[in-house]
């Protein structure tokens, strides 16, 4: 992986160790929000997609709006799935679904089903299985069910929501081959 540099690093440091379900959840580090001026070259050196980490560093450290305004413009897999994700936890879970849809099968799938597996074990509704493949539209009804009705699910979604945050911004922080 790049490393990113040592501002970026601070802000996730300071971040809560994960992020809510809900955008009116969010609250946004001091100064993060203003890093979408910056370049994501210089902020993720060497990152096989830099663009695409700024759309989900933005979003971690709280700044909704400014990672949706970057994700929009991405015309890439991974810029649709931030925006995918912007949209899921706006909550828009139509507009969520289409971008997912623009995704189409993406390289952390296998390893957000596995991690995903290993958390529901421990924590979750007795009617959430997994498919054999991950799902990306099942997370969405998920997370919609969770915020609606509240309950044992939540703590699963919160700490899936995580695990598919480090691999995609892991994914787009990995240096370019």
């Amino acid at each position: 992986m790049a490393s990113p540099s040592s501002e970026v690093n601070r802000l996730l440091s300071a971040s809560p160790s994960s992020f809510p379900l809900s955008r009116s959840a969010l609250r946004p580090e001091a100064g993060a929000c203003n890093l979408r001026s910056e370049n994501p070259a210089l902020l993720f050196p060497g990152a096989r997609h830099g663009e695409a980490a700024l759309a989900g560093f933005l979003l971690r450290v709280g700044c909704w709006n400014e990672s949706h305004t970057v994700a929009q413009d991405i015309q890439s897999a991974e810029g649709s799935y931030w925006h995918a994700i912007v949209h899921r936890i706006e909550p828009d879970s139509s507009n969520a679904a289409y971008w997912f849809r623009q995704v189409g099968s993406h390289a952390i799938f296998p390893e957000l089903l596995h991690r995903s597996a290993e958390m529901l074990n421990n924590e979750a509704p007795a009617h959430w299985r997994l498919k054999a493949a991950w799902d990306p539209f099942l997370f969405i009804e998920w997370c919609d069910e969770v915020r609606e009705k509240g309950g044992q699910g939540e703590t699963a979604a919160i700490e899936i929501q995580m695990a598919e945050w480090q691999l995609l911004f892991d994914w787009c922080t990995r240096a370019s081959s």
